[in-house]
């Protein structure tokens, strides 16, 4: 008896575990016990097969909902809860056994035997004919746990009309967030969006931000977001705010935020760790003053199934992530690698102490309102977005590996009078440092040696310096120009020529002018 338990209590916890069916435990035979276990767990509704990897849900009031991997050790326990291990004594009388460690070991191993798991979804799912559905619990066709989705109110044929009205609901409630080049006018005074004008290249990047999070888990490739402000003076500007904000209101809940740490090694190992609980959204934060870059979101991003390594074991995970994807930071570019898988949304609040605004409700007030406002906010966005799908929409600059995105989000956006967020990932390019530091070389071989071929020891001194700024050495020089070959950028592109004969004499080099 648990020395906590009154007498009472420790009999009906006796009388409950004598009422649980008895499992034989062969040791001759130990994948029966292991299949056994595996129908009670799957009865539970709770286990699931993640990319090669035995998950569970956790579903808690109040807390996020997430997936987390499952040791042994809890197949032991649970296999306890579910049932009375037992085995034959000499005498072939049962008697009560632990279930193996063996046995609770080829069941981590044997996650064929549940049904594979995609992610998460706290959200209605959603059709290309505008069909918008709710679901509690495991939905097989779209391979999603679904819990907590939002009741929404949209109107079955939205008009244009309907659709404006909804555009300028959700603007209303997001005005006083700086958006970079928006017009504004202040009111009791109080700095914020002028709503009479359509939405600038960094509110309508906010607004596809949104559609997309409310998308994500009905999409099967979407763009992430990238929320930045001024390296030095955009600290209080609002951008965890605004994730926040958008998580309440597409997934009613915060998002668990979580650093780069130390290194890109650590960077990596943190971001397949948050991508393996499945979680409806992914929340990268802080990352200053940087480019960030990362083959693990490239390849998440724009793959399914994408394989990551997990931490602290050999195996890698093959992730169908439907996860909505935002990072944010003071002063932070993205790597041209990332450019086109992200939407960025620049704040600048124009002053020298953002965090010192005072607004009428507060950082709690405005998420309280928010949190109320789930279910109209979220119809709003769903009004949009099957206004989109019963309608005929322009078509704005294409984005690889994004058609229905761009179909499901940026169109309809783009016909009620925003601006395309597309257009601005070449500005993200644009400041990208590699692809600035290039371009300088490019222009600067130009410059020097036009259209002829040049060994790498023949560079001018300007062209290599440029090239190998720390001044690592020849070798350096050749590695890194090496690789840019077949690079166009500029105008100009870079091709290779391997050398004839002794390989002595070395490969050159040659520059080209090219046109768009």
């Amino acid at each position: 008896m648990n020395m906590h338990q009154t007498p009472e209590a420790a009999a009906v916890a006796l009388l409950s575990r004598a009422m649980l069916p008895a499992l034989m435990i062969d040791r001759g035979d130990l994948p029966a016990a292991v299949k056994a276990v595996a129908d009670m767990l799957s009865e539970t509704g709770q286990i699931f097969n993640q990319g090669g990897f035995l998950v569970r849900i956790v579903n808690e009031p109040g807390q996020a909902v997430r997936a987390v991997q499952v040791t042994h050790h809890a197949v032991t326990m649970w296999a306890h809860e579910l049932c009375r291990p037992v085995a034959l004594d000499d005498k072939g009388n049962e008697k009560p056994v632990t279930f193996p460690e063996r046995a609770a070991k080829m069941l981590v191993d044997g996650v064929a035997l549940f049904p594979p798991l995609d992610g998460i979804a706290t959200a209605p799912l959603l059709a290309d004919d505008g069909t918008i559905s709710t679901h509690e619990g495991y939905d097989p066709s779209t391979r999603l746990y679904c819990a907590r989705a939002p009741r929404v109110n949209v109107p079955d044929k939205p008009s244009q009309g309907e659709a404006k009205a909804a555009l300028q609901k959700i603007r209303q409630v997001f005005a006083t967030f700086p958006f970079s080049g928006s017009q504004r006018v202040t009111a009791n005074d109080l700095d914020h969006v002028d709503l009479s004008t359509p939405p600038g290249e960094a509110e309508s990047a906010f607004l596809a931000a949104l559609m997309t999070a409310i998308c994500r888990p009905s999409l099967a490739l979407a763009p992430g977001a990238i929320i930045t402000a001024p390296e030095i003076s955009g600290a209080g500007s609002g951008k965890g705010l605004l994730i926040q904000a958008i998580c309440n209101i597409a997934y009613g809940q915060h998002p668990p935020a979580f650093t780069a740490g130390g290194d890109r090694g650590e960077l990596e190992k943190r971001i397949a760790s948050e991508l393996l609980q499945s979680g409806p959204a992914f929340f990268l934060d802080n990352v200053n003053g940087t480019a960030l870059k990362s083959d693990t979101l490239a390849s998440v991003i724009t793959e399914r199934p994408a394989r990551v390594r997990v931490f602290g074991e050999t195996r890698m995970a093959e992730l169908n992530s439907c996860c909505w994807i935002a990072v944010t930071g003071n002063g932070l570019t993205i790597s041209e690698d990332l450019a086109r898988r992200f939407i960025a949304v620049e704040l600048d609040p124009q002053c020298d102490d953002p965090e010192a605004r005072d607004f009428p409700t507060g950082r709690d007030g405005f998420l309280a309102e928010i949190k109320g406002r789930r279910a109209e906010l979220f119809s709003a966005a769903l009004t949009i977005w099957r206004w989109g799908r019963q309608n005929t929409m322009p078509k704005g600059k294409p984005l690889g590996s994004f058609e229905t995105w761009a179909a499901w989000v940026r169109d309809p956006l783009l016909t009620l009078g925003c601006a395309d967020p597309v257009e601005a990932i070449a500005k993200a390019k644009a400041r990208d440092p590699l692809r600035q530091r290039v371009s300088e070389l490019f222009n600067a071989w130009w410059i020097e040696h036009r259209t002829a071929p040049m060994k790498i020891a023949e560079l001018a001194d300007n062209v290599s310096e440029i090239a190998d700024p720390q001044g690592r050495g020849r070798q350096y020089i050749a590695t890194f120009i090496g690789k840019l070959s077949g690079t166009r950028l500029g105008g100009f592109v870079l091709t290779r020529q391997d050398a004839a004969g002794s390989r002595k004499n070395g490969a050159t080099y040659q520059l080209r002018k090219i046109e768009n």
